[in-house]
């Protein structure tokens, strides 16, 4: 076994964080934990990890439930296409392979939503496999030990980090060395001002001795996020809220909605509002107060959603951008699972 990894791995002994999916070897609970912590914190995850076993135990109870159920459970964890392939993936396994979860990579790469990296993840830590891993925080750790100034997404540079992780993984110790690798980046070698005095493997890093450490690695500029103002509607009818739901695919897919859109140019919020509500549902509504104005960021956008009180005049739903509607109670809409900017709405309705 090389220095390195030596090192790392006597580290991580004594350093692990107490994880809940670090306390198992079953397969489904390490790709779940694998699939909510892409793109969220650890600390904002485990929460939602523990939720969504309490209502899925096993892959059988995941794939058998409605997509809706699984939305619901998922809610606020963001990124809702993780969940619908978390769904179809749970389906596949439980179906077609009774329960049992691919072992390698290659066959775990054909479960939807399953990436190089989650993979490599699940078949060294679920089975022990042989197979590096590199996320966000091994590429950090690899960029600074090895002096590596290139892009690290860029294409090329992704391919010589993970031949680097290949390298530097010690057969029969994926499981661990993995984990290690990963635990480093975020506990140590993190992004500013990384903590090089308690690093395992200080003297071996290049920026460490070059005092590159706060430079690497490089960092992309950061492109500014195009605003979307949108306006939407919570229309009554005796008593009664319309909700849509959007359709499976794309952004948001399978939540429910207030009908609603993005404002044009020389149009007021009141009139977005009710050409919107025509061209999705084909009815006409009178378009009250404000209810609230949300701000919200996703991954490549933001916008100010502005919601109104509206009262159904004539018509019959007809939807053209949605997949199912419903008239609900007020007091329904919580069992229902909708965008973090509609819950804002909610949460104001209820007040």
């Amino acid at each position: 076994m090389k220095p390195f990894a030596r090192k790392l791995l006597a580290w991580y002994a004594k350093n692990k964080r107490a994880l809940p999916w670090r306390a198992t070897r079953d397969p489904y609970r390490i790709w779940l934990a694998e699939i909510l912590l892409q793109q969220t914190r650890v600390e904002a995850v485990i929460p939602y990890y523990e939720k969504f076993l309490a209502r899925f135990p096993d892959v059988f109870a995941l794939a058998d439930a409605p997509l809706d159920d699984v939305l619901k459970t998922w809610e606020g964890a963001g990124y809702y296409a993780r969940a619908r392939n978390l769904h179809r993936a749970a389906k596949l396994v439980a179906h077609e392979r009774g329960g049992n979860f691919p072992r390698t990579v290659d066959a775990l790469l054909e479960l939807p939503g399953v990436g190089r990296y989650t993979a490599g993840a699940v078949a060294s830590i679920a089975f022990n496999v042989n197979t590096p891993v590199v996320d966000g925080n091994v590429a950090r750790v690899v960029c600074r030990v090895y002096g590596i100034r290139e892009d690290p997404k860029a294409r090329a540079t992704q391919e010589q980090l993970w031949k680097i992780a290949a390298d530097l993984l010690p057969k029969g110790h994926a499981r661990e060395f993995n984990q290690a690798l990963m635990e480093l980046g975020a506990t140590i070698c993190i992004p500013k001002n990384p903590r090089c005095l308690l690093c395992p493997v200080q003297k071996t890093c290049v920026a460490r001795t070059l005092g590159l450490q706060n430079v690497l690695p490089a960092k992309r500029a950061k492109k500014e996020l195009p605003h979307k103002i949108i306006a939407a509607g919570v229309i009554y009818k005796r008593g009664n809220i319309l909700i849509q739901q959007r359709l499976s695919k794309g952004l948001l897919g399978g939540l429910w909605e207030f009908p609603g859109g993005k404002l044009k140019v020389n149009e007021s919020l009141e009139q977005c509002v009710a050409r919107e509500v025509r061209e999705e549902l084909g009815i006409e509504i009178r378009v009250g107060e404000k209810i609230i104005a949300v701000e919200h960021a996703y991954s490549h956008f933001s916008i100010t959603l502005h919601a109104f009180r509206c009262e159904f005049v004539s018509g019959r739903v007809k939807l053209s951008s949605a997949q199912r509607f419903k008239w609900v109670r007020p007091r329904e809409l919580e069992q229902y699972a909708f965008p973090a900017a509609n819950k804002k709405v909610i949460a104001a309705l209820v007040k």
